[in-house]
């Protein structure tokens, strides 16, 4: 066989560097077939032969076991095509590389971690059987050894790891052992810290302070990595001395653990120890007594911290303080599920395994992200702190002990935990070879084909002779990470249906108290209710109970990372008892998982929605297709109007109707909107144009019923004012109009005015009326008519030539002002255009007087303080506080006022659109116009929020955390920042309020 053959056949990625390592002197006289079988051995030939020829260099009797019989060298060849970092270990320490003459085992045994404290300690000249051993080395000399140590142990390790028949049966004990040399070097770096702080202390003062190391997280759990920063916790004991200066001792300690593990020196540091998880975190102490931790616990932690104790044991230092310390925080970590906050800080937990990944890494995360390792440890930590509290088997904490104590006491069913565990342990494993391979602390699946084939490799246990193809590893990870994705849903709530269902089954069932606190831990506030929901939805023998049954798992999951997911369940159920067994809803609930999700969220983070599906249950099919939630036009909603009034000839049948069409489009609105596909402006201008139909509709049955007896005498028109004229409104906006009209030929203006004021006040009552049957859920459309000439005191309708008389001779500046939003909504198209002819030069002069300009700042000072409702904050109410609506619109009309007389690119009635203009006419700093813009349309957002979230209207920026929750996602903040969005409005609103100010009142 070829030389180029021979080193493809070993698993060579660069022939050429191969061919050439191989012909190195180092080399010459070794048995080739001995140093090819002991290459095909390595994970990664390339790596071991290039480490082998420098290892041989520099110490030539390595030659020897470089060709001795496979069975001989094993540990050399798995080693050196392992780890390139622990080759350069061996290169620089040649004392170690009797590590190599071992005779491995293919079930090997963890080494005794009492054995391990001692080896390092004796390192750094420190006694084991000390109470509090003291070092006789210090400075770079001691830090040297106790690395050098440190990295004997992690060779002897990875041998062990790498001949192991069963990598998989072995990898909890790789985590136990890293985790236990991790604390034995933690102990060895205490006797030198001890040591050095003598030289600045009193050598007595130092002996006397205790202090043990608390370590959390997987090096408290003994599941460490190969590398890892290692999380700690320090506890101090001040012994006879003063606790202020036991504390300055104790920190000096503490620190000087840091120094001996990670500072720079001949042997690289280790890792960081990190003690950010203590109480305060960054901002606290280094070090506190255990009466102080327990002060701390009691009063001010937060339900985090009392879960990340979960892991809490002590791994060095005074062992009696560090038992005190865990028998104080046991108790706090099992009640932690009883705690106010508790569901936050599991919704958080949840946030936390997608949070913050680059998007370049996304797809290679093996820890973060759905289906990743922090995904298995999320839903393991959970059921523990859920069950644990009752039931003490549970309390473990490692992750595979924890899978099965939860299986053995009946929580997780016996199948999904041997494939819990299974892809834990797999996950894990594709972590320990990653990092072994450079000893550098990554999460990340590698790119590069070389790398991947040496790690499909190194996964397979040492009588595999097979090297898999990158493809096939890769497959197997994906395949991996979807059985963790799918195992989350059917680990937790699969019991929860058996429970509720009554069936019949070997797997996990829970009892009901067991399967309420599951319940409430995601957040549902009404766990009983919760489980007569889930019974309903899945007793019986039905098709429909058995899809339930199949598809609630998820569908809860999904409720469950809402706002309310009692109330989305409740609506769930409710759309599902309607829709019965209709054969393409329970097929989009299989068959979609973007519209089942979208369904999820949207029922248990928007009672609007919730309130309008559960009526109009048929609108779910929308959810299958994007195209089915674009907003229908004003021209299309008219055509449907036209029609169905021509086939409903009686008021009442077709207001009915109308009314109808323009709940379904709100439906349709909000539904596109929850789903990101419709912006703000597009869904003012659609609910503007669903009003609009629903006007004109109304006015041509009013206009019915008046000429019922008698010919129509008048021609009336429609006119939309402020938000509804502008085509920004919400929710919650009720249309504020005038009314116009024109007497047709014939006709006195007396007859014409006398059937104009019963037809706009029929108009008005056909759209609020109650009808029966009564249309539920129904958003009512108030028609508000006080901005008509006079207000409250003028006539309701008017003719256009006493619009004309009253404009020519009484008409005041705030009147102008109301008519920049005026636009034609509804009725005669040339009424329309006579009459915005007549308004125009009203409300877009040549001129305005100083007169004029302070009279309008007089009615906006007098608006804020007579209109702003009593103990409401200046600062939360949308509309009429700082910064709020009323500012921005006041300044962006006072502009039009003055200066859309020679600019036409001002005369718009959208208050966006107007801002963009003056910015470019120089009218307003661009910066300032974009500030404007961004508050105005924040404050519109989130009034439409208050109104899909609960239903109701409200001016105010909420106070309660839930509801400032529900609003903040609704405008697009991630979930987990309701402070952000009220940080992010009262700063944009203080300073919309200065440019206000600055601009408006020329201050």
């Amino acid at each position: 066989m070829s030389l180029a053959r021979r080193l493809i056949a070993a698993g060579f990625s660069d022939l050429e560097k191969g061919e050439r390592f191989l012909a190195a002197r180092e080399l010459e006289g070794l048995d080739q077939d001995r140093l090819f079988a002991g290459l095909h051995l390595a994970a990664s030939p390339d790596t071991a032969l290039q480490s082998l020829v420098r290892l041989i260099e520099k110490h030539p009797h390595l030659r020897d076991l470089a060709g001795a019989d496979p069975e001989t060298s094993e540990p050399l060849y798995r080693l050196l095509g392992a780890s390139e970092a622990l080759g350069e270990f061996l290169i620089r320490h040649p004392e170690h590389l009797d590590a190599f003459h071992v005779r491995v085992s293919p079930e090997p045994l963890p080494a005794d971690s009492g054995r391990l404290r001692a080896t390092l300690l004796q390192a750094v000249g420190a006694d084991p059987r000390a109470a509090r051993p003291v070092a006789t080395a210090t400075g770079a000399d001691a830090y040297v050894a106790l690395r050098t140590a440190y990295r004997r142990g992690v060779v002897d390790l990875a041998i062990k790891d790498l001949c192991a028949a069963d990598p998989l049966d072995f990898m909890p004990a790789v985590g136990g052992e890293l985790a236990d040399l991790a604390g034995a070097a933690i102990e060895a770096a205490l006797a030198v810290s001890r040591a050095e702080a003598a030289e600045q202390y009193s050598a007595a003062d130092v002996a006397d302070v205790g202090l043990a190391v608390i370590g959390m997280g997987k090096c408290g759990a003994r599941e460490l990595n190969y590398i890892s920063d290692v999380d700690v916790i320090y506890v101090v004991d001040a012994g006879g001395l003063e606790d202020a200066h036991a504390n300055t001792i104790g920190t000096a300690l503490a620190s000087g653990i840091s120094r001996a593990i990670s500072s720079v020196a001949r042997e690289p540091g280790l890792w960081e120890v990190d003690a950010n998880l203590r109480p305060e975190g960054k901002s606290g102490p280094l070090v506190r007594t255990l009466a102080s931790h327990e002060t701390y616990y009691a009063r001010w932690a937060e339900s985090w911290e009392f879960q990340a104790l979960l892991k809490a044991r002590t791994i060095a230092g005074d062992a009696d303080l560090g038992r005190k310390y865990e028998e104080a925080v046991a108790p706090l970590i099992w009640n932690s599920a009883g705690r106010e906050g508790f569901v936050e800080s599991v919704q958080a937990m949840r946030r936390r395994v997608t949070e913050h990944i680059p998007a370049a890494e996304e797809q290679r995360q093996i820890k973060l992200g759905r289906g990743g390792l922090r995904d298995v440890e999320f839903t393991v930590q959970l059921l523990q702190l859920v069950h644990g509290k009752s039931d003490e088997t549970l309390r473990r904490r490692d992750t595979t002990s924890a899978i099965a104590a939860l299986s053995a006491g009946g929580y997780i069913g016996r199948s999904d935990a041997a494939a819990l565990d299974k892809a834990y342990r797999y996950l894990r494993l594709l972590e320990h070879r990653i990092q072994l391979f450079q000893l550098r602390r990554t999460h990340l699946m590698p790119v590069a084909e070389p790398a991947l084939r040496s790690l499909a490799k190194a996964v397979l246990g040492p009588f595999s002779n097979e090297r898999p193809h990158p493809d096939a590893l890769l497959s197997a990870w994906q395949k991996t990470k979807r059985s963790v994705r799918e195992l989350h849903e059917r680990i937790f709530y699969r019991p929860l249906l058996n429970t509720a269902a009554k069936l019949s089954s070997e797997d996990a069932r829970l009892t009901p108290e067991a399967a309420e606190g599951r319940l409430a831990a995601l957040g549902y506030r009404d766990p009983k209710g919760a489980m007569r929901h889930i019974e309903a939805l899945t007793a019986g023998v039905s098709r429909r109970a058995a899809l339930q049954r199949q598809l609630l798992p998820i569908l809860l999951d999904w409720l469950a990372e809402g706002v309310d997911p009692d109330a989305g369940l409740l609506a769930f159920r409710r759309v599902s008892e309607a829709l019965g067994t209709t054969h393409w809803y329970l097929g989009m609930l299989r068959d979609s998982n973007a519209a089942a999700e979208r369904l999820c969220h949207m029922l248990s983070n928007s009672r609007l929605i919730a309130d309008l599906l559960e009526v109009s249950p048929e609108s779910v099919a929308w959810l299958g297709q994007d195209k089915d939630l674009v907003p229908v036009d004003f021209q299309a909603q008219w055509q449907e109007i036209t029609s169905k009034m021509s086939r409903h000839k009686d008021p009442e049948s077709a207001m009915r109707l109308i009314r109808l069409i323009r709940r379904r489009e709100i439906l349709r609105i909000a539904i596109a909107d929850s789903a990101g596909l419709l912006d703000q402006d597009q869904v003012g201008r659609a609910l503007a144009d669903t009003d609009r139909a629903a006007v004109l509709g109304a006015l041509r049955v009013a206009e019915g019923i008046v000429s019922a007896n008698g010919p129509l005498k008048t021609a009336v028109l429609v006119v939309a004012m402020g938000r509804q004229g502008g085509q920004e409104i919400g929710y919650g906006s009720d249309a504020d109009v005038m009314y116009v009209h024109r007497a047709l030929p014939g006709f006195s203006e007396a007859e014409a005015q006398e059937q104009a004021a019963r037809i706009v006040a029929k108009v008005s009552s056909l759209l609020t009326q109650p009808l029966k049957p009564a249309i539920m859920a129904e958003r009512v459309l108030q028609m508000d008519a006080d901005l008509r000439p006079e207000g409250k005191n003028g006539a309701m309708v008017r003719s256009l030539e006493s619009f004309a008389e009253y404009y020519r001779r009484w008409s005041l500046i705030w009147e102008a002002q109301a008519l920049l939003r005026a636009r034609p909504m509804a009725g005669d198209d040339g009424l329309a255009a006579d009459f915005v002819k007549l308004v125009d030069p009203i409300r877009y002069p040549d001129s305005v007087s100083e007169q004029d300009v302070r009279e309008i700042r007089r009615i906006k000072a007098r608006v804020e303080s007579e209109r702003l409702p009593r103990g409401a904050d200046p600062a939360r109410h949308l509309k009429l506080g700082r910064g709020g609506l009323s500012d921005v619109e006041w300044l962006i009309q006072l502009l039009q006022l003055q200066h859309a007389g020679k600019h036409p690119e001002l005369r718009t009635t959208s208050t966006v659109e107007a801002l963009e203009a003056a910015a470019k006419l120089g009218l307003l700093a661009e910066p300032d116009a974009a500030l404007l813009a961004r508050a105005w349309r924040l404050a519109s957002r989130i009034r439409s929020a208050n109104v899909i979230w609960n239903g109701k209207a409200s001016d105010l920026l909420p106070s309660s955390r839930r509801d400032l929750e529900a609003v903040a996602r609704w405008c697009g903040y991630e979930p987990g920042n309701a402070t952000a969005l009220e940080e992010d409005y009262l700063r944009v609103s203080r300073r919309a309020r200065a440019v206000f100010e600055r601009v408006f009142y020329g201050q």
